[in-house]
């Protein structure tokens, strides 16, 4: 399952610790920005999806816009999670 082509709205990978995930849901909300957000704590077979939409990272939040364009991080920054 590709999600980052043929969208109809933004998908946005979060975890609940990462404080940067509340930045990027705040702002999305604000910009009345049609989105889906995936828990990657409560489904974490998503991680595959956020490590090959990041290169390799478990990082969040990606935010995979529905145009297909991705977003690692808040402006830049996020949360890691190696295990």
């Amino acid at each position: 399952m590709n999600q980052a082509n043929n969208i109809s709205k933004a998908i946005m990978y979060s975890h609940p610790t990462c404080g940067y995930c509340d930045l990027m849901r705040e702002e999305l909300l604000q910009e009345k920005i049609d989105f889906e957000e995936i828990d990657v704590s409560k489904q974490p077979e998503m991680w595959n999806e956020v490590e090959k939409l990041s290169g390799g990272d478990r990082i969040t939040p990606v935010l995979v816009r529905s145009n297909g364009e991705v977003e690692i991080g808040f402006r830049g920054i996020g949360c890691n999670y190696n295990s």
